[in-house]
């Protein structure tokens, strides 16, 4: 028996809203918004008939609803001819790791240049007239720290060159692709790209137009509390923040030793290395939106094209950064063979099997972890993944670590709100050292609890 079609509530209300802005980008003007909620993630709000009734064409396009084509069906759509398929990263024509070799995209990366030299590669050669992509905004005109834009030149791709934890969306980009004409590309993280996707199935003028899909392998998404938290660790006020590098790259320390910098309307900076914060370990999974807890894509199995940074031995520790690339494209993977010949990238083949290792974690938390997750799911509306609820031969020790990762994802909105809310901000300070000190002993330690808890394994 099918699911039931939802409706922007429903999704909102079940926590599987990531805030894409899909559902936005399909309601007529001025009927729907993204706007930020209390836990400081986007979500969709409109007017009461859009908001509350259910809708066939929400349910068929939002990339956490039960009734959408799961990534399995859409890459097999896309991608009928690919020459290999893997259980964890789909189906895929090649693997690589490395970065790009050609001056200039390297540096600027967060990692190894890749995603920017494809990109540029893209509107060098014609291919398309716009990339959509993250760009840094101002907060004090546009109440948010990044957004989506088109980049139509190399000069404005530059500016999206690194990594972004903060939550955006994409209506406003996917209505100037309605209104533009032209051929577009569009990067994004597993569910954006999803998204896309279902919205070109569903609409024939995006289908013609968006003819390149970028993903970025994704851990999770961080709510904008997040920047504040930081922004109160290192001695700034929250809303006096006019800018954030999540990773500031030096080539003499390792690419995993992430170093964050602010900037205030002052011109300020402050810098910390991230396992100095006390929400800094990103396994721990503090800010998280909600519906990460549900998504079972880590490599971004529908686009064309996925990066990642290659978190093993020794790229990990090459402070210069190093991407892992899954290409699904027989055109951009061409692309890739005459960047090799040419010398302008610097990319090895791997196997499957590498590039899973890259990204363990994810892995761990969205097969393993999604599974014993799924079995706690009572109320609200039910995902429909690929991976089947069950718990059977899990030990305690992991399933008291998934507990915990979703306690503090849940409860760090909640208690840092409230430490704002009474102006005691230390009070957030307090209990995220408790619960940090708390899942490092549950992940980590070998000592009495952790010989206690493997008493049960």
């Amino acid at each position: 028996m099918s699911a039931a079609a939802v409706s922007p509530r429903d999704m909102v209300s079940s926590g599987l809203c990531i805030g894409c802005g899909g559902c936005v980008a399909q309601a007529r003007p001025g009927q729907a918004r993204l706007e930020w909620n209390k836990d400081g993630h986007l979500n969709p709000v409109g007017d009461r008939d859009w908001y509350r009734r259910p809708s066939e064409g929400l349910s068929a396009c939002c990339p956490f609803s039960p009734r959408a084509m799961d990534e399995d069906e859409i890459a097999r759509r896309r991608f009928p001819a690919a020459a290999a398929q893997d259980d964890h990263i789909g189906r895929f024509d090649a693997a690589y790791v490395g970065h790009a070799a050609e001056a200039g995209y390297r540096e600027r990366g967060s990692s190894g240049g890749m995603v920017s030299w494809v990109a540029g590669e893209l509107l060098r050669r014609g291919m398309v007239d716009g990339v959509a992509h993250v760009t840094r905004a101002d907060p004090a005109t546009e109440g948010r720290l990044f957004r989506y834009r088109i980049a139509r030149d190399l000069p404005a791709l530059w500016e999206g060159a690194q990594s972004r934890y903060y939550p955006v969306d994409m209506a406003e980009v996917l209505r100037e692709i309605r209104e533009v004409p032209g051929r577009y590309a569009i990067v994004g993280i597993p569910c954006f790209i999803k998204a896309v996707h279902l919205a070109c199935a569903a609409d024939p003028l995006l289908r013609a137009r968006i003819v390149f899909t970028l993903g970025l392998v994704c851990g999770h998404m961080k709510s904008r509390h997040m920047v504040a938290s930081f922004a109160r660790q290192m001695g700034l006020r929250p809303a006096s923040v006019r800018q954030i590098d999540y990773r500031v790259k030096d080539a003499a320390r390792p690419a995993n030793w992430y170093r964050a910098r602010l900037a205030d309307h002052a011109g300020e900076q402050r810098m910390q290395d991230w396992w100095h914060l006390v929400d800094g370990d990103w396994g721990a999974g503090f800010f998280q939106n909600r519906a990460c807890d549900f998504c079972d894509d880590v490599v971004a199995e529908t686009a064309d094209i996925a990066f990642g940074d290659a978190w093993v031995e020794p790229y990990s520790s090459d402070g210069r950064g190093t991407n892992v690339v899954v290409v699904r494209s027989s055109a951009l993977h061409a692309m890739l063979r005459e960047g090799i010949d040419a010398g302008r990238l610097a990319l090895q083949p791997v196997a499957a099997g590498f590039v899973r290792e890259t990204q363990a974690a994810g892995f761990r938390q969205r097969r393993e972890g999604l599974a014993y997750r799924l079995c706690w799911r009572k109320a609200g509306v039910r995902p429909r993944k690929r991976v089947r609820p069950g718990s059977a031969g899990l030990p305690w020790r992991r399933r008291m670590i998934y507990r915990l990762r979703h306690a503090i994802s849940r409860g760090s909105g909640r208690v840092f709100r409230l430490a704002e809310a009474v102006g005691r901000p230390g009070l957030f300070l307090l209990w995220a050292r408790a619960m940090l000190k708390l899942y490092h002993g549950l992940a980590y330690s070998r000592g009495w609890l952790g010989r206690v808890l493997d008493r049960f394994a």
